[in-house]
């Protein structure tokens, strides 16, 4: 690798890539970030005074846009997605063409010699496995066609030697902030509202902190040898929690959050499932943000956010 490392991040001003590019730079890397800023929020304007940063405003679909900049890179990180079983839902066509195409074809058209790091999901698990933590071993249940795009995504991953890294549902403040996740979606409930009515408030998923997100891709970088070709749950391993139990978290930072439980009604994202993140921690790598923090952060960030535009949705 290049003494200073190129960094391609398409969808770079991204809940995520609003975090984990400032760490790149941070790091020394140059970057070059694609995105379409669809959302209208303006991330990565504390990052302009860096020399080593491009921000190149266009679709991560565009081969005659995308592949020259793909040939510079020592590192690929395809985060431009549609994000979310909702958003997908409501757009299938693009879903397929932004979440699974646009990553084919750079996977097609990148070099051996560079590092191709991706965020995949851990909702392929779906929903069932009767408790049993689920590993990177345990067959796939997609259940949204979020999940499927990237249950099939993860194939040519593996196959081409890449790294995925199935996150947990992230959480946390972000420059180009959701309100749109569940424990950021609960939190702000608690601030502003006071009150959740709850559907199957027992259902159970994993959660991890978008911060954290940013030191996985990073620990992936230091450690590409080792990791490439295997997909990874990333997660923080003590908060496999039910939608009740991460309220009552919540709660005890919010004294006054009244959570009713509905005794009917369907939750229309049906995933359960508990997860093991032992596979990355045996990497070395270890989640820094704990889920009170997170709640936490989100608290004192609700005094400066109202929900408007900060959503996928």
């Amino acid at each position: 690798m290049n003494s200073t490392p190129h960094v391609l991040v398409t969808g770079g001003a991204g809940y995520l890539g609003a975090i984990l590019v400032p760490a790149l730079l941070a790091r020394g890397f140059s970057v070059t970030v694609v995105d379409n800023f669809m959302y209208g929020q303006t991330p990565l304007l504390d990052c302009c005074h860096d020399g080593r940063l491009a921000i190149v405003r266009g679709d991560a679909r565009d081969e005659r846009l995308v592949l020259p900049l793909l040939a510079k890179a020592d590192v690929v990180m395809p985060l431009a997605c549609l994000v979310g079983a909702p958003l997908c839902a409501q757009k299938p066509i693009e879903a397929r063409s932004i979440n699974l195409d646009a990553i084919l074809m750079l996977l097609k058209n990148a070099a051996k010699s560079q590092q191709f790091i991706s965020p995949t999901t851990n909702s392929g698990y779906g929903a069932g496995h009767g408790g049993v933590a689920c590993t990177e071993d345990t067959p796939m249940k997609p259940i949204s066609l979020y999940g499927v795009l990237k249950v099939e995504l993860e194939k040519h991953l593996l196959d081409a030697g890449a790294i995925s890294l199935r996150l947990a549902t992230v959480c946390g403040i972000s420059p180009r902030m959701r309100l749109d996740l569940l424990v950021n979606d609960f939190t702000y409930r608690a601030v502003v509202d006071r009150s959740v009515v709850l559907f199957e408030a027992h259902f159970k998923r994993n959660y991890v902190h978008v911060r954290d997100i940013a030191r996985v891709f990073l620990h992936a970088v230091d450690h590409f040898d080792k990791m490439k070709g295997q997909a990874y749950n990333v997660g923080l391993s003590d908060a496999n929690l039910s939608k009740r139990e991460l309220c009552l978290e919540i709660k005890k930072q919010v004294p006054e959050f009244t959570i009713v439980e509905a005794p009917v009604g369907r939750d229309p994202d049906q995933r359960n499932y508990v997860v093991s993140n032992a596979k990355i921690e045996a990497t070395g790598y270890r989640p820094q943000v704990s889920i009170q923090r997170a709640i936490a952060e989100l608290i004192k960030g609700y005094q400066i956010v109202r929900r408007t535009q900060h959503a996928n949705v």
